[in-house]
């Protein structure tokens, strides 16, 4: 993670998007690090949430790619576990897209929200504000807490 500190805004992006795909990664700390660096705190915010919705995108455009046929056939997957998800999925329906940005599970909401076809436009909206949201208060707490950042960082 150190090199993509090192790249400032650009690593930023980088780590963002991919933290928001199956990598496992920590868009927070990165974010954190570039700020303690001096990094520009609106610019880190939209630099990161932007990075980090098009990660998420990504996983739901791959999700969309999905076919049923495919997990039955090489996931064994049956299709009353596929229906029964499906109406939990709809459920909950792009209220979900939300939460894509919580570590493990958020990934399987993204994929899973593209693979039933859940709309999209709402979908891609209420993934940037819980991305945005999530990132503001990243920012909030560093903000609050910068002397102890900057110390435990720089030590």
């Amino acid at each position: 993670m150190d090199s993509l500190i090192d790249l400032g805004y650009w690593g930023l992006f980088i780590g963002s998007f991919l933290a928001s795909t199956i990598v496992p990664f920590s868009a927070d700390l990165l974010l954190i690090g570039v700020l303690a660096l001096g990094g520009n705190v609106w610019g880190c915010l939209l630099i990161a949430t932007v990075g980090n919705w098009l990660g998420g995108l990504t996983s739901y455009w791959i999700g969309w790619l999905g076919k049923w046929k495919w997990l039955e056939r090489w996931f064994k997957v049956k299709p009353e576990q596929l229906s029964r998800q499906k109406s939990r999925i709809d459920k909950y329906g792009y209220g979900l897209a939300f939460f894509t940005w919580l570590p493990f599970v958020g990934d399987l909401f993204a994929i899973a929200l593209g693979f039933y076809k859940v709309n999209p436009k709402l979908s891609a909206f209420y993934m940037l504000l819980g991305r945005f949201l999530r990132f503001l208060v990243w920012i909030l707490l560093y903000l609050h807490f910068a002397d102890r950042f900057v110390h435990f960082i720089t030590r």
